[in-house]
């Protein structure tokens, strides 16, 4: 009888269950439901009484971007052209004229210009402003316009309308299919030393950085460079190839948690390694990123290479594309990864934003300790940390601010043009700071720091301007000193970019990574460590 009882007891409690876990699912279900149906009810009497006309697509696209935007960045929706841009990005192929653009009101300008495409052959310059297509005007279009103009079926031709420095001029290109390779140099640095650099983890990463690889390796190639510097990331899988290139067969790469159960897994190395004996040092900064940090990762956890830079970005969020309807898409954040150790190397905590929207950072609470294969201490929370530390001055808010401009852009389209030659690749250091710092005082109108921002919007909302036009112009003059002294701060990192950016200007992407080789700090570091077998075995080994 008292079996019974217990039974009849446990079915009780399973029903209870049931019925709960049924009630919320359903209580969800219906929330949802309701909310669009209240969309779909507001929608339709705007429609029909608003007094003036909605566009649909652009009320719709806006309600969907306003929804998302409390959530991670990389939670995405995507329009038909837009969905088309994304692929662009994955496949790294497209039909084009070879050219990478900024858009703004006065056409597309020119940013970079590709070795060998169209442009290049068309002597097209980066600067150069296209203000007319087939005869179209392009001065005050969207920029979801202006992206339709270059691109087009390969072989078909297009009439463009340039301005060059003031000058005009009117060519036709021939759209060709552009092939954006992720490995776009690698070279030995001395008899035994190679380099590789990867800037994306699009579908060509693997494949490109094994020819590479193996090309090296036939010149002779002992140790290896391998450049993830400024790589955002991008395929998952690809990531798991590379990785396997240098780990054994059946190595766990990477895991991921998520919400739905089919989504959490654990990725293992599934070929046969290039390599497991060759020493190897990979870079990272700070804008090196997900893809680029669990290669980093699995290769640090393992003790299989030494990691150099400075502190990775920090995004350990997977996302997968889901179709919608009418060719739309959805990105979405559905996991968290971890690398072999166990990190989650997340830095941002975006669900747990404080009252003014601010997202906290995981590395300023509570960082847990994990080890690696040979017992070394790393961290979670906050990107990988570099085994050596070799990277440049703290960025102060004045100088990301002045990275998001194109001031350093437009400063050295002046600066070509005032300088038909340079030195050679190998040999040009970039010893002009001081002019670019007169640049941004007096010529630059694209870079302003928030405070400049803030005292702009104040300024004109006061009603009689005449009353402080003298305050204005001196606190205007101060406030323009001060962002020149705190971007002054970062000079050496500065002085840098703006190398970079002239070398492509004369010598393409080759010439900088040319000059690289001879005179960047972490890869002169990486060659030392490499070479000093015993400092190498030292670090990995965590004596």
């Amino acid at each position: 009888m008292r079996r019974f009882k217990i039974k009849k007891y446990q079915v009780i409690i399973l029903l209870v269950g049931v019925l709960t876990i049924s009630y919320s699912f359903k209580s969800k279900f219906f929330e949802v439901a309701k909310q669009l149906e209240i969309y779909t009810t507001l929608y339709k009497e705007l429609n029909m009484y608003y007094v003036n006309e909605i566009n649909p697509a652009e009320f719709t696209n806006k309600a969907i971007k306003n929804t998302l935007q409390d959530l991670d960045p990389y939670t995405n929706y995507y329009d038909e052209q837009e969905v088309e841009e994304a692929r662009i990005r994955r496949e790294g192929e497209y039909a084009g004229i070879g050219v990478s653009v900024y858009y703004d009101e006065k056409g597309i300008t020119l940013r970079e210009i590709y070795k060998g495409y169209e442009a290049d052959k068309k002597g097209l310059k980066a600067g150069d402003i296209i203000t007319k297509v087939d005869g179209q005007p392009l001065q005050n279009m969207e920029r979801e316009e202006l992206s339709q103009f270059l691109k087009g079926t390969p072989n078909s031709t297009v009439s463009i309308e340039i301005d060059r420095q003031g000058a005009k001029r009117t060519l036709t290109v021939k759209r060709e299919k552009v092939v954006v390779n992720p490995v776009p140099f690698y070279d030995m640095i001395d008899e035994e030393t190679g380099y590789i650099i990867l800037t994306r983890f699009n579908e060509k990463a693997s494949s490109e950085v094994k020819k590479a690889y193996k090309a090296l390796k036939e010149k002779g190639m002992k140790k290896l460079i391998f450049d993830l510097r400024s790589n955002p990331g991008g395929s998952l899988l690809e990531a798991i190839n590379i990785s396997n290139f240098f780990l054994p067969k059946g190595s766990t790469i990477v895991s991921t948690r998520a919400k739905v159960k089919k989504w959490s897994n654990t990725y293992r190395a599934s070929n046969n390694p290039l390599d497991l004996e060759m020493p190897i040092a990979v870079l990272v900064n700070g804008r090196s990123a997900s893809a680029s940090e669990i290669v980093s990762g699995a290769l640090q956890d393992f003790d299989r290479a030494v990691v150099l830079g400075e502190r990775s970005f920090g995004k350990g969020l997977v996302q997968r594309y889901r179709e919608l309807n009418y060719g739309t898409q959805l990105k979405v954040t559905i996991s968290k990864y971890y690398t072999p150790s166990g990190r989650c190397i997340q830095e941002l905590d975006y669900a747990n934003r404080d009252e003014s929207g601010n997202v906290p950072k995981f590395s300023d609470g509570t960082v847990t300790a994990f080890k690696t294969k040979n017992g070394r201490t790393v961290y979670d929370g906050g990107g990988v940390q570099p085994d050596i530390k070799v990277g440049y001055s703290k960025k102060t808010e004045a100088t990301e601010e002045l990275i998001k401009s194109r001031a350093i852009f437009n400063f050295v389209t002046e600066y070509y043009y005032k300088n038909p030659s340079i030195a050679s690749s190998k040999e040009y250091a970039f010893q002009d700071f001081k002019k670019f710092q007169e640049y941004l005082s007096k010529t630059d109108k694209s870079f302003k720091t928030k405070q400049e921002k803030m005292f702009l919007e104040a300024f004109e909302s006061v009603d009689d301007e005449k009353l402080i036009s003298r305050e204005y112009q001196q606190i205007k003059k101060k406030l323009n000193q001060d962002k020149i002294d705190e971007i002054s701060k970062n000079q050496d990192y500065l002085t840098d970019l703006i190398q970079n950016e002239v070398l492509t200007r004369y010598y393409f992407k080759e010439g900088s990574f040319e000059n690289k080789l001879a005179q960047d700090k972490v890869i002169s570091e990486a060659l030392k460590v490499l070479k000093n077998n015993e400092q190498y075995a030292k670090i990995l080994s965590g004596s």
